[in-house]
């Protein structure tokens, strides 16, 4: 069995350049790979390529790359909270390609699974079809989208072991998941690393043959994006 394990998150994100695609998993501010987005903003890498469900907040996650101007282009579904991703967005210092949320998550599956390319019927009629190819399939316009080409993908996860299986926790498996193995080189950063057979083998979500680097994180930070609470009365 081979031992995937690396010290931290600054070996974990060795090779890494400027220029290169990356997905990053997470929901909101659900699952996001931390320790290695803090990795990236003190490496300095450049002109990054970031391939996520949102560019998390102004101080947290993919924002803090984002106020080093670390990123060229963030492939999304969703501005969120995050003014400082706005504000490039609008102002033209940021290129966003902006996708439907279902779409960008099954071009993360369709590359995890090998598949380069697929139809769907999600944004047709928009500016997400523009010169795309359409075809009708049971009388209903579809458009021909290709699977993500990332050089690395980081994804975090509740537990795994030195062979790379992992398990994810509630929401922070939705976008997680589909980007596991969907990059040349996969990385995970969990947050309790166990030796191999500690994990129910009926639990597992990604098999380790998907990881290539996994690292035990740290000061994990459990943030709430929207606080809701009831008016008192």
């Amino acid at each position: 069995m081979i031992d995937k394990r690396v010290k931290n998150a600054k070996e974990a994100i060795e090779g890494i350049q400027d220029g290169m695609t990356l997905m990053l998993g997470g929901f909101g501010l659900c699952g996001i790979p931390e320790n290695s987005i803090n990795a990236l903003v003190e490496s300095d890498v450049k002109d990054l390529t970031c391939i996520s469900n949102n560019a998390g907040v102004d101080d947290f996650g993919l924002g803090l790359l984002l106020h080093k101007r670390q990123i060229k282009k963030m492939i999304s579904s969703y501005v969120g909270e995050n003014a400082e991703f706005e504000r490039q967005m609008l102002s033209g210092e940021l290129e966003v390609e902006l996708t439907p949320q279902g779409t960008l998550a099954e071009k993360c599956r369709a590359a995890q699974a090998g598949i380069p390319a697929f139809y769907t019927p999600a944004g047709f009629g928009t500016e997400v079809a523009e010169g795309k190819e359409v075809k009708d399939f049971n009388g209903k316009p579809h458009i021909l989208e290709h699977a993500y080409k990332a050089d690395y993908s980081i994804v975090k996860a509740w537990k795994g072991d030195h062979a790379g299986n992992l398990i994810f926790k509630g929401s922070a498996r939705n976008f997680n998941h589909p980007m596991a193995g969907a990059g040349k080189i996969t990385i995970a950063e969990v947050e309790e690393l166990v030796e191999p057979g500690q994990l129910d083998p009926n639990q597992i979500h990604i098999p380790g043959i998907m990881i290539q680097r996994i690292f035990q994180g740290e000061k994990f930070e459990k943030r709430i994006e929207q606080r809701t609470v009831r008016v008192k009365e």
